[in-house]
């Protein structure tokens, strides 16, 4: 089955159709698809006209895109959807905008170390505690100049080693693989039998994993979201319209891994599930005895979105869109020897949801398991294929009004805002459906023990 010995690296979905990427700054159409995306109008230096550079990536969603509607056509609803806009809808929600080389949601910034460039992202409390750890010195946050100064004595190879062992999202430029497809295949599982209204246990949290199972839900699959008990989804901090997009209609449920009961209520929630979406490193799932591979073998396929993949070296390391698309070469490079800038909002995680999306609901059409990953590392070197070049690209970008436009030919495409789909229903509380799910998967339900 694997040549070599090796994991099969073909993916089982999102094989892509990107005939129309001619160059580097894209075909005519996907120039277009890029200028009307709103992604465009979140890429390029704070206060300056926004780039043109990464049109590719339009290309990249419109096949992912293509896959969902293809692949959730075989055993539930066609799902449609515009994928270069949902690059936007974060920011189109929170009215966030382009800011070069900060970050649009402002908690990562490229940092010039010794010998290159390194991404560092501080989105949690936890990684701004362990900031002084990371430069060898006491600094408040906030101190960028003497932060890049502490970061400026050191090498690339040296920060992101130091980041890693302290569980910080903290990159160079492309350091991850360069792979041809966005998912890979790691194992191969049992046969499975194919459901209507099929079962999605969604472990993961934020914003990659979510997107895939909403996008699954509408294609007619009941979704399970389960968060840990005192330790919610941390998207629920955020802006709720966002969470709400990206939720509504799942389904959720409340365990902690610490209680005996709460875990084999988990263990027979995911033998029950035709499909398993995670988000976590490894090394979570085998300290609750969850093995994926395991899991396979009796059925129920299951689905990685991690920062870095499952296997390797990398594997633990900590990693949010933002960064993990620098590692995945989805980045521009300042013009004249500028700083380096972001492309679009933390652009990994909808490329890699979307792409997740079409693989998971291709592992539900199948008759057999299997345990797969879409890194966001992984997804992103797959979109940005050519997209990194020296230079700024903005000779085609003339101001208009208020806003900016594209010259393309003879024509001239607005460079839209960001926008969302619509937001039907709120998102259900945390733990909604303890009681409910407790009461259909235990012990003594027919469903407790499994599907199959």
């Amino acid at each position: 089955m694997w040549p070599d010995g090796e994991p099969n690296c073909q993916p089982v979905a999102a094989r892509t159709r990107r005939d129309s990427v001619v160059s580097v700054k894209g075909s005519v159409a996907d120039l277009a698809r890029w200028a009307a995306s709103g992604a465009m109008a979140l890429t390029g230096p704070a206060g300056g006209p926004p780039s043109a550079v990464p049109a590719v990536l339009a290309a990249s969603m419109v096949a992912a895109a293509d896959d969902v509607a293809t692949q959730t056509s075989r055993w539930g609803r066609r799902v449609v959807v515009d994928g270069p806009a949902l690059l936007g809808e974060r920011a189109a929600i929170t009215s966030m905008t382009r800011r070069g080389d900060v970050s649009v949601g402002g908690s990562a910034r490229f940092v010039a170390a010794a010998d290159g460039w390194v991404v560092v992202n501080l989105p949690r409390p936890e990684d701004v505690a362990s900031l002084p750890a990371l430069i060898g010195e006491t600094v408040p946050a906030d101190d960028w100049p003497r932060i890049r100064a502490a970061l400026g004595a050191m090498s690339v190879v040296a920060i992101v080693e130091r980041a890693t062992l302290l569980g910080m999202a903290v990159t160079g430029l492309g350091d991850g693989p360069a792979p041809a497809f966005p998912a890979r295949e790691l194992s191969r599982g049992g046969a499975r039998t194919r459901a209507a209204a099929p079962l999605v246990v969604d472990l993961s949290s934020l914003w990659a994993g979510p997107l895939a199972t909403s996008l699954l839900f509408a294609a007619g699959a009941r979704v399970v979201k389960v968060e840990g008990r005192g330790r919610p989804d941390g998207a629920r901090r955020g802006a709720s319209a966002f969470f709400d997009l990206l939720n509504h209609g799942k389904e959720c449920v409340q365990v902690d891994l610490a209680s005996r009961d709460d875990r084999r209520f988990l263990n027979r929630l995911l033998r029950a599930a035709d499909l398993v979406v995670e988000a976590s490193r490894p090394r979570v799932m085998d300290a609750a005895g969850i093995s994926p591979e395991a899991l396979a073998r009796q059925g129920t396929s299951w689905l990685s979105i991690t920062a870095h993949g499952r296997t390797g070296p990398a594997a633990q390391r900590v990693g949010f869109g933002d960064d993990a698309a620098v590692a995945g070469g989805l980045y521009l490079r300042g013009a004249r020897g500028g700083p380096m800038m972001f492309v679009a909002d933390a652009v990994a995680d909808p490329i890699a949801g979307l792409a997740a999306a079409a693989v998971g609901a291709e592992l539900l059409a199948g008759d057999r398991a299997a345990v797969m990953e879409v890194p966001l590392t992984h997804a992103s070197a797959w979109a940005a294929s050519d997209s990194v070049v020296d230079g700024f690209a903005m000779g085609s970008v003339v101001g208009r009004g208020e806003g900016w436009e594209v010259v393309i030919g003879e024509e001239r495409v607005a460079v839209a805002s960001p926008r969302h789909r619509a937001i039907p229903v709120r998102a259900f509380a945390a733990g909604s459906h303890d009681v409910a799910l407790r009461r259909e998967f235990g012990p003594d339900s027919r469903r407790g023990g499994g599907r199959r």
